[in-house]
Formats: C-alpha cells, structure tokens, sequence
C-alpha cells in the first residue's frame, strides 16, 4: 500500500489514461503468463513489479521492463513493498536531488515507507542522514535504519536542529512530501547550492516563495511523480536499482520494513490505518 492509493480512493489523484482503475502501485508473486515479445522473464519466475495501476487483484499485468528478480533470503511479502518506494526514492534522491557519497539529507516522514527506504539508501550510499518523525516510537527505528539525526518535529524545530547539526551550513538535500509551510521553512534549512526535492503535498500545495533565497543560496527546487511517466523511463529507472542497489538488498544490507500484512479483504482496514500516520514502514495485502 501507498499513499496514492488512498488519493485516489478520495477521488484525488485519478489514474493516468489506460491504467487501470484498479488501486495498487507494486506487486510481488510468480509469473503465469507472458507476452510474445518478453525475452527476460518465462512462466513461475518469481518477481516484484511497479505498476501503473491493479495492483489489488489476484493477477496483474506488468511491463517486462518494470519487473525486478526477488532479492535473496526475501519473503514475497517484503519483495512486495520494494518497487513504490525503491523507484521514487532512486529517481528523486539521487537523481534529481543528485546526493553524493558525504553529502548531507534531511528526509521528512522517516517513519513511513518512502522515508524508511530513503534512510536506508541514503546512508547505504554514504551521506549524512537527518529525518523527521512524529512519534517518539520511531526514533530508535529511524537510527537503526542509518539516520545520523532523528527530530520529533511536534517538539523541536527542524530547521534549527539541522542548522546546529551542520555548523550553521544547512543541508545538501531535503526530500519533502509535506509542502504548505514546510516549504519556506525548507528553504531556510538547505545549504548552499542545496536541492529541494518535492514528492507530494501533505500538508498543502500552494506556497509563498521568496525568489531572493533561492537566487541568493542558488538553490534549486524539483519534484516529480512516478506513476505516469512511460514504460521506458521506468525501465530505466528498475535497471539503475538493479545495478546499484539489488546488490545490497541481496546481501542484506538494507530491506523493506513492515509493519503490519492484511488480506486483500481487510484493504479498507489497511487505507484508515494508513491515513492515521499511526504505522512505522510498510502495510502489505496479501492475497490468500
């Protein structure tokens, strides 16, 4: 389960023309079918898939280049929460948001699937890793995962915190999914040359931007959304994760964190524990 399920369910983020209406971003299980062309991938081969839409069924289809082999030693259960997070933290953090090997992230929402998989790469590719969370049960999770810094953003300040943290300097990278007022306060926490990189807009998606702090700082501001960009881009994108990262999720160096699996039948359960912010990683249906 992601957050774009529950939007769209709210008749908020519709799914793009020819999707399927279907919710549901990332799939594990084994192959039962194939298509003429699909040169990779033959009957009962066991994989993990993002998808555009369908993924609450019992059978869904995948483009070939958008499926990805089970790392080793992972349940299927894990495999499924893989694809949604692995490519929008890869395409967002270190593409668009370009972190490097000692450079400085501040991930907002730590304690949620994208930010759980974003703690774990980033410090897996050698930065220096600062999160947010709202419950004082996540912090010890967050530091386990790599986070250098863990802020309870109900009771401290984050910019100020970052700002201590690094010696005044800010941070290189912040990846938001919050918006409304975070955005200035976001500004103000970045580094010079620093990269804000938008992925949803929790809290609002109209902001007030002072054009003099991003000249000043040269900062640059992006975002994007992954759902729908074309097969080819997202091919791309598995084929970046599977040469930079399935190698550390084979060897155990990092894996998705779970905190609860229901059946397909309970998935209205799963969207309103999903909505209270109330779970620390990933929410899985299993279909039975």
């Amino acid at each position: 389960m992601n957050r774009p399920d529950c939007a769209q369910r709210q008749g908020v983020y519709p799914p793009p023309p020819g999707a399927s209406d279907i919710p549901g971003l990332e799939v594990a299980g084994s192959i039962v079918a194939v298509g003429k062309d699909v040169t990779r991938w033959k009957l009962h081969d066991e994989v993990c898939a993002l998808v555009t839409g369908g993924g609450y069924a019992q059978y869904v289809p995948a483009p070939e280049g958008q499926c990805l082999p089970i790392p080793a030693g992972m349940s299927m259960i894990e495999a499924a929460a893989l694809p949604e997070t692995f490519f929008t933290v890869w395409t967002n953090v270190f593409e668009s948001g370009a972190l490097k090997k000692g450079e400085s992230i501040l991930i907002h929402g730590g304690a949620g699937g994208i930010g759980t998989t974003a703690i774990q790469m980033a410090a897996a590719m050698g930065a220096r890793v600062f999160t947010t969370v709202g419950k004082k049960e996540s912090v010890s999770i967050c530091q386990e995962l790599g986070a250098e810094k863990v802020i309870l953003y109900k009771e401290e300040d984050f910019v100020s915190v970052v700002k201590k943290e690094t010696n005044d300097r800010g941070v290189d990278v912040i990846l938001d999914m919050v918006g409304g007022d975070y955005f200035a306060r976001n500004l103000e926490a970045l580094a010079m040359q620093g990269r804000l990189v938008q992925i949803a807009t929790l809290q609002g998606a109209k902001v007030e931007l002072d054009l003099r702090k991003v000249m000043f700082k040269r900062l640059t501001v992006t975002g994007s959304t992954l759902r729908a960009r074309p097969v080819t881009e997202k091919t791309r994108i598995a084929q970046a994760l599977e040469k930079n990262i399935w190698p550390m999720l084979n060897q155990g160096q990092m894996k998705p964190v779970i905190f609860k699996v229901l059946p397909l039948g309970q998935a209205s359960e799963a969207h309103v524990l999903m909505e209270s912010s109330q779970h620390t990683g990933k929410i899985v249906l299993q279909v039975r």
